[in-house]
């Protein structure tokens, strides 16, 4: 027989599973109402389900995992294009929503079921096989139409493990965030994370500093947010003394989708007296590596692999680095029972990100003596190779985010005719300051190396992001018009 993905619903209490607002779901509850949910899609190729920020999501996932039926979680924001490539790639045959809800016209074809969170109905089906597959993600995609990542049941399973020995998270904890339901962030790690644990899962449905920190005073004992989330948490709480103590009593705050800053680090321990927990990985292969619970919380990385879970970097040609410098930068690439199945349809696209048995994951990331690793950005878009030097965009957005008059910042790499490329620097600055092209180059330049410095800085209102608040840095792009080389 094969070992439950979600064992606390097999035999289930009165301890609470999921909250959601006003709405509350006990074990026992959730396993009826998912019990009922499973009998609704029993044999059903795969599902979408309309991933908005509720209760319903929850219980329309767990429903599907019960009854093994592949779940395609969709962004409620998407776009007509997107859904239509979706839908027709994935063929659902069934779209599950919450009560009310009016799916686009895209999904008008598939069967419509509407999740009732009061239904309760046993389920005693067999577990389906570990290498079942799952869920079918939707990568955003930077070029071409978004790829289906096939998850396997294994996958989540075996990392969720993992993290749970990382960051020593029990039965005990109570998870509170608000992150969204449609990517592996906000769906696996804080809804089936805490619910594989046997724990509890507090979702806010929308993000609020408030409500953390309300959270984290009464039952909250760990949160998990985007940087976006965490600056705007450090913001309050550098003026409400009452946040600033919550967040302090956490036992774990965990960021991910996107690199926090070094500074907001720093100031979110000068005011909480706590360091944030950093970890890495991808939709395709779930976390990577993370920081523990009890190791060392160093800004500015992402910890040691996780159990299970093996890494190694590469160089250009493909040949594997023996170094532990964190200087020399490579790219990762990794192997275990975390990684997808396939990209759905993509035969092509699949066979192309492996190397031996190993993903490709075009991170690029140097690795320390102790085996923490510090992802320094994407091999396309933040490996940035300039006058004979390979400089990773990361570490000079963290240098640039020291200046005093720099709120957010971008840094790509462009075509130069000496250099091969240049290093452009896209910079939000604080309200009502301006800081000079000169003033920043030369602060890059004093705090890395000469080499490193811009050669162009453009400013900006505010950075392309897409919904996980990760920069896209495709649509930073130069018109004609704007300042020239330094």
């Amino acid at each position: 027989m094969n070992a439950p993905l979600l064992p606390a619903l097999t035999e289930p209490d009165q301890r609470e599973a999921i909250r959601f607002g006003q709405h509350t779901l006990t074990y026992r509850d959730l396993a009826g109402t998912a019990g009922w949910l499973a009998r609704q899609v029993t044999g059903a190729g795969r599902v979408a389900v309309w991933a908005d920020s509720s209760i319903h999501t929850c219980v329309a996932v767990v429903g599907c995992l019960l009854a093994g039926v592949p779940v395609v979680p969709i962004n409620p924001k998407v776009g007509e294009r997107e859904l239509t490539h979706i839908v027709n790639d994935s063929k659902p045959s069934a779209v599950l929503a919450a009560p009310g809800v009016t799916v686009p016209s895209a999904l008008a074809g598939p069967r419509q079921v509407h999740v009732d969170i009061e239904a309760r109905e046993p389920w005693t089906g067999e577990e389906p096989p570990a290498d079942a597959s799952a869920l079918i993600v939707y990568t955003s995609g930077t070029t071409g139409s978004p790829k289906g990542v096939v998850l396997p049941r294994r996958a989540l399973a075996s990392n969720l493990d993992a993290l749970s020995k990382a960051w020593e998270w029990t039965s005990e904890d109570v998870l509170v965030h608000a992150l969204p339901l449609f990517h592996v962030h906000g769906l696996v790690l804080g809804v089936l994370g805490p619910l594989r644990l046997g724990g509890t899962v507090q979702h806010l449905g929308r993000f609020d500093p408030e409500g953390i920190g309300t959270a984290l005073a009464r039952t909250a004992t760990m949160m998990f947010g985007v940087p976006t989330m965490y600056q705007r948490l450090l913001a309050s709480a550098e003026a409400d003394p009452e946040l600033a103590r919550a967040l302090g009593r956490a036992r774990l705050l965990v960021s991910g989708s996107a690199a926090l800053p070094a500074t907001v680090h720093e100031r979110i321990h000068e005011v909480t007296g706590q360091r944030v927990v950093e970890r890495y990985g991808m939709t395709e292969t779930l976390m990577n590596c993370a920081i523990r619970a009890s190791g060392d919380r160093r800004p500015g990385t992402v910890g040691p692999a996780v159990d299970t879970v093996d890494l190694r970097l590469v160089d250009e040609t493909g040949q594997p680095q023996d170094v532990y410098d964190d200087e020399t930068v490579g790219e990762i690439e990794v192997r275990g029972p975390n990684l997808f199945l396939e990209y759905l349809n993509r035969p092509d696209a699949t066979a192309a990100v492996f190397h031996d048995g190993w993903f490709r994951t075009g991170d690029m990331a140097t690795r320390a003596a102790d085996g923490y690793y510090r992802i320094v950005g994407r091999r396309a878009t933040d490996l940035i190779k300039s006058g004979g030097y390979k400089i990773g965009a990361g570490e000079i957005e963290n240098a640039l985010l020291e200046h005093p008059d720099v709120a957010e910042v971008a840094v790509t790499g462009e075509p130069d005719a000496d250099l091969g490329e240049r290093v452009v620097a896209w910079v939000v600055p604080v309200g009502g300051r301006h800081p000079s092209e000169q003033e920043l180059t030369d602060h890059v330049a004093r705090l890395l190396a000469p080499h490193k410095r811009p050669r162009t800085v453009r400013y900006l209102n505010e950075l392309p992001r897409n919904d996980m608040g990760k920069v896209v840095k495709t649509r930073l792009i130069a018109p004609p018009a704007w300042s020239k080389d330094r």
